[in-house]
């Protein structure tokens, strides 16, 4: 049995894979255990990763260090590629709003950890990771690591602080505390959980916004003998006009198509302007040309085409070179009206009504691989990593701070997966992953730096708590996570009248805390909490990352 004992203790590659095999599938399979109801989730590897340092386990530091690292940009990256898409358009309308009160908890929990530190003597690096800890922000974490590496590096001798300490035991007062600020608000507040769903339902999706379909009897004269395109141009936004049963035939519809006395027009528009477009056509046909589809067929076709990738439909002119018509666009279980200005992103289901040989040829056009959707592009994924360690290492100097700043290996790829992810298809820099290979690579990465930080502060972890220095770093954390939290939601509540469901979700992305999410889904029912999450959460991420870098090289 030499041999194993050569495997568990002597350093080698062997030992090294073994420590991180058993440190992540003990940490993944805790982290599904719920307490009160509470699961730490994939988080619970840092604590499996301290408790084998704690044994006495160790590692190659340079492996440890290597690994680590590329675990986070393998985080944050492909966190960048799931929500660059939405990170723009996440400032319109309610999105601005609800991405103020975010900016504004993250300035207040900043604020908190400057006043102990000025209160108490505490060192700032300690606190700095005390802070990532308490809003549950390991990339945060992974910015403050590399930032005050590159200091200490300047000093001939220097220890460098570890701060993963502080994180790791501000950490599990971070996840609940987003969850007691949710339970503190509903309560104070008397929030009725079923009037909060049922008014969020309806602000989401209006009942008169959905598409509808509607067979149309064309009595307007004034319509007669006039083109699809003409009679376009007097109706709203929105209104697709998508096949045409004339003379006993049924066609396609296109800009050239004319319109002449009872033919029976099949529209697609929103339910709230089908009324109106009736009364402009004529009268509701008894005929329902969506079931009666004679020689024409409706199929969803896919956009794997990188070279119509950013392109607006109008562009393509789809309808004039094969005579089909779009009628609906499928984005993210997300269903849109089609128009000539909308562009198409990889991943897209396009609905094509048309003659079978025409609807076939717009799909080769289009691509309609789902065997090439599934293939990684990855020369565009690693360009785009290159890219962001080269963004994250240039230095930025900032009026009156000693040091410079730099995005660190984690804010660099984060930036630029989120540019490339909406623009990159302008320089043929196609980023699309499917789902299930996003959160595959995403969750390795974690995993990765979550064990080697562990595994990196196991030995100073108990003694630290034993010290009783703990317990206070768990205090200091613990404001960090509350005042923020508290002071934010209940003026969002009060003032803004906001709803519980989106306050869930911005409470829990302002603090990028994913557990918490889990919790607000499971008592919500609802996307509500989910998607205000997305649309604060890259802008809250860019912040953690760069506040958590300002507070080592400023104080």
């Amino acid at each position: 049995m030499e041999w194993f004992g050569d495997l568990v203790w002597n350093d080698s590659v062997a030992h090294t894979v073994l420590l991180y095999c058993v440190i992540i599938i003990l940490g993944v399979f805790l982290g599904k255990r719920k307490i009160f109801g509470i699961s730490l989730g994939i988080t619970f590897v840092l604590f499996a990763g301290i408790a084998i340092g704690h044994l006495g386990f160790t590692a190659n530091k340079y492996v440890v260090d290597f690994l680590r690292d590329f675990g986070l940009i393998l985080f944050v990256f492909f966190i960048g590629l799931q929500v660059g898409p939405a990170f723009f358009s996440s400032f319109r309308k309610g999105g601005l709003s609800l991405n103020i009160i975010a900016l504004i908890i993250v300035i207040l929990g900043a604020v908190t950890t400057i006043t102990i530190h000025f209160v108490t003597g505490t060192s700032m690096p300690m606190l700095a990771g005390i802070m990532s800890g308490a809003v549950t922000n390991t990339p945060g974490l992974g910015a403050a690591q590399t930032a005050l590496s590159q200091m200490m590096e300047k000093i001939p001798g220097a220890e460098i602080p570890e701060i993963s300490l502080g994180y790791a035991i501000a950490y599990p007062f971070g996840i609940l505390g987003v969850i007691l600020s949710m339970i503190f608000i509903k309560r104070i507040f008397r929030i009725d959980l079923a009037k909060e769903i049922a008014a969020f339902e309806e602000e989401l999706h209006p009942s008169d916004t959905l598409p509808e379909k509607a067979s149309i009897l064309v009595r307007n004269p004034d319509l007669f003998n006039r083109s699809i395109l003409e009679i376009s141009k007097s109706l709203k936004p929105g209104v697709v006009i998508s096949r045409i049963l004339h003379n006993g035939n049924l066609h396609a519809a296109t800009s050239e198509t004319i319109i002449h006395e009872n033919d029976i027009v099949l529209v697609v528009a929103q339910r709230s302007l089908l009324e109106e477009i009736i009364g402009t056509f004529g009268t509701l046909s008894s005929m329902d040309l969506a079931s009666d589809p004679g020689q024409l067929i409706s199929r969803r076709i896919l956009v794997t085409n990188g070279d119509v990738v950013g392109r607006s439909l109008g562009s393509l002119k789809l309808r004039t070179l094969y005579n089909i018509n779009i009628t609906r666009i499928h984005r993210s279980d997300i269903e849109i009206i089609a128009s000539p200005g909308l562009r198409i992103q990889m991943g897209d289901r396009l609905t094509v009504v048309g003659e079978e040989k025409s609807v076939m040829l717009v799909a080769d056009q289009l691509g309609n691989s789902l065997k090439r959707l599934k293939e990684p592009n990855v020369i565009a994924l690693f360009t785009g990593i290159l890219m962001g360690v080269i963004l994250g290492s240039i230095p930025f100097n900032i009026p009156g701070v000693s040091h410079p700043i730099r995005l660190g290996l984690a804010g660099g790829p984060l930036i630029v997966a989120i540019l490339i992810s909406r623009f990159g298809y302008k320089i043929s820099l196609i980023s699309y992953t499917t789902t299930s290979v996003n959160l595959m690579l995403r969750e390795i990465g974690i995993v990765l730096f979550l064990a080697s930080v562990g595994l990196n502060s196991g030995a100073k972890f108990v003694p630290a708590l034993v010290s009783g220095e703990g317990f206070v770093w768990m205090g200091y954390g613990a404001l960090i996570t509350l005042l923020p939290l508290l002071l934010a939601g209940i003026f969002t509540r009060a003032v803004l009248k906001t709803n519980f469901l989106e306050l869930c979700g911005l409470l829990s992305g302002s603090m990028t805390d994913p557990p918490a999410l889990a919790y607000a889904n499971s008592i919500a029912q609802s996307e509500g909490p989910s998607i205000a999450y997305a649309t604060v959460y890259p802008l809250t991420m860019f912040l953690r990352i760069f506040i958590a870098q300002i507070l080592i090289v400023a104080f």
